[in-house]
């Protein structure tokens, strides 16, 4: 504006009305992003699993460690990561290693043990695994010298080679492949079912037989035992110790070559397969050997036996990798089968109960006695083999366990 002297002024602001000048609107900030949890996603699980960190050797420990803890592909999505093992390299990474004076095994690592020394060792596993089977045929040729004798001192006999081989079986599986890697003791029932089934596949044919026939008149009545089976299963114990550490060592290569746990379980599923197929392969080789010396027990008998001794490899190749409550659940349900088989045929017995026993009756009509025990076995065998498939597939199921069974952390 031009003022009435020629001069210029500046422009006075607008006064409103009551002398107040208006105020300027207030400037809105900024809306901030939300955060979507704390910065660094992985500290937590580092306190978490602090000690199991801090004492690996390496980062497939903290992959087995975490696995069996319920950790899986799904949930290091959460931790930015594309599966367990990515996870497990950044911590093995950020946290430092436990110092070697605080550990319990503080002692310096020992010395690698001499090649002849791991010879000899090896030598002496591969003759406990043996054991089983020269016992039993020790046993076998005791009782044949004594059948001319009283049935009390063959009875003795029998029952003392039965206990000598139960302890030649007990040590066989108390070292090398076949021994338990995991703490914890398990089911104490397990013991039992193994028991159960290895003796009705040696005397339950005789028995449901005899129960068949409306027998058996005892005390007169002499078991008749399957020899050639228990041979067989007796000696199946070193290849079930060779099939078992062939599984542990390609188990712990594709574990190693794995970056995740669908490429993992994509290695170890044909692995259990072969294995399970290759220990059933020299099982059958060895119950056609012991029915070519100690008498044919029948075909059907042969496939009895063959399903018993898989599903007694598959519960052990269980309870090895860390699943204990599955093996003893496989082998308890097979003894449930068999016993349930002959409780039928006794409580068909009973006033106008004998269409319970029809369905025995008509089974071992079909496939003599042996086609029991073959229909338990495989039934409880393949339940095993399908709980492996998926069991077996995990980290955890590779490496030792730092904290007790593999599946007592499973989800």
């Amino acid at each position: 504006m031009t003022a009435p002297d020629g001069g210029t002024t500046r422009a006075a602001p607008a006064m409103e009305e009551g002398g107040a000048a208006p105020t300027a609107p207030p400037r809105k900030e900024a809306a901030r992003p939300a955060r979507r949890g704390p910065a660094d996603p992985v500290r937590s699980l580092m306190h978490h699993h602090q000690e199991l960190c801090a004492r690996a050797v390496d980062a497939l420990e903290i992959a087995a460690g975490l696995e069996a803890h319920g950790v899986t592909d799904r949930t290091a999505a959460r931790f930015r990561h594309r599966d367990v093992f990515s996870l497990a390299e950044e911590l093995y990474a950020r946290v430092p290693r436990a110092d070697p004076a605080t550990t319990p095994a503080a002692a310096a690592p020992e010395p690698p043990a001499a090649p002849a020394a791991a010879r000899g060792s090896r030598s002496v596993r591969g003759a406990l695994h043996l054991l089983p089977g020269a016992v039993c045929v020790a046993a076998v040729a005791a009782l044949a010298s004594v059948g001319a004798a009283p049935p009390d001192v063959r009875t003795a006999v029998g029952a003392a080679g039965g206990v000598l081989v139960v302890l030649a079986v007990r040590l066989g599986v108390r070292s090398g492949p076949l021994r338990r890697r995991h703490q914890g003791a398990g089911p104490r029932t397990a013991g039992l079912w193994v028991c159960w089934t290895a003796g009705y596949a040696v005397y339950g044919d005789w028995l449901l037989r005899q129960l068949l026939a409306g027998g058996p008149d005892l005390p007169y009545a002499a078991p008749r035992a399957a020899v050639a089976t228990a041979v067989a299963l007796a000696f199946a114990l070193a290849p079930a110790a060779g099939c078992a550490h062939w599984f542990a060592v390609r188990g712990r290569r594709g574990l190693a070559a794995s970056r995740g746990l669908g490429e993992l379980a994509a290695r170890v599923r044909p692995l259990l397969l072969a294995t399970t197929l290759l220990f059933l392969g020299v099982l059958v080789a060895l119950l056609l050997g012991a029915d070519a010396v100690f008498g044919d027990d029948g075909t059907m008998a042969v496939v009895a036996a063959a399903a018993l001794g898989v599903l007694l490899f598959l519960a052990r190749l269980l309870a090895v990798h860390g699943f204990p409550e599955a093996a003893a659940t496989g082998l308890a349900s097979a003894a449930a089968l068999e016993a349930l088989a002959l409780s039928l045929v006794l409580i068909a017995r009973l006033p106008g109960l004998p269409p319970l026993g029809l369905p025995v009756e008509a089974l071992a009509t079909a496939g003599g006695p042996a086609a029991v025990p073959a229909v338990a076995c495989t039934a409880a065998a393949l339940g095993l083999l399908v709980h492996g498939l998926r069991a077996l597939t995990g980290a955890c199921a590779h490496w030792p366990a730092p904290s007790g069974p593999a599946e007592a952390h499973r989800p």
